[in-house]
């Protein structure tokens, strides 16, 4: 029996938290929701994540500060990137730091599965 991936989300929006955690649970991942970067740095949680998935604009932190900083500290763990306003200059900037997909909100279900099996097989491939 294998063991469940464990995907964090993180989002300041309660809505997109629910409706994510629930799609993921729906498919058999055990899912970790926060509000912002400062939480899921807090949680404990870094050593036992499978993959984040994360807002782009957060305040204080934005998503891709959160990646580099996890970088920084020496954790690999895939990034998925969801954002209402896609701007090519980020998503540059986040493929760049290692995201491996950087999807515009809103997105179907099948393309939000396909980046998490993506991120979840082949650690380090950038995508869309």
């Amino acid at each position: 029996m294998s063991v469940p991936s464990i995907i964090s989300v993180i989002d300041d929006d309660p809505s997109v938290r629910l409706a994510t955690d629930n799609l993921l649970t729906s498919r058999g991942y055990t899912v970790n929701t926060f509000g912002s970067a400062h939480e899921f740095l807090q949680s404990g949680e870094l050593d036992t994540i499978s993959c984040v998935i994360a807002d782009v604009q957060m305040a204080v932190m934005s998503g891709v500060d959160l990646l580099i900083h996890m970088r920084g500290l020496g954790h690999l763990t895939p990034f998925i990137f969801m954002t209402a306003f896609p701007d090519d200059a980020v998503r540059a900037r986040a493929l760049k730091a290692g995201a491996i997909c950087f999807l515009a909100k809103p997105f179907s279900t099948p393309t939000l599965l396909q980046c998490l099996d993506t991120a979840l097989s082949a650690p380090g491939k950038s995508t869309m």
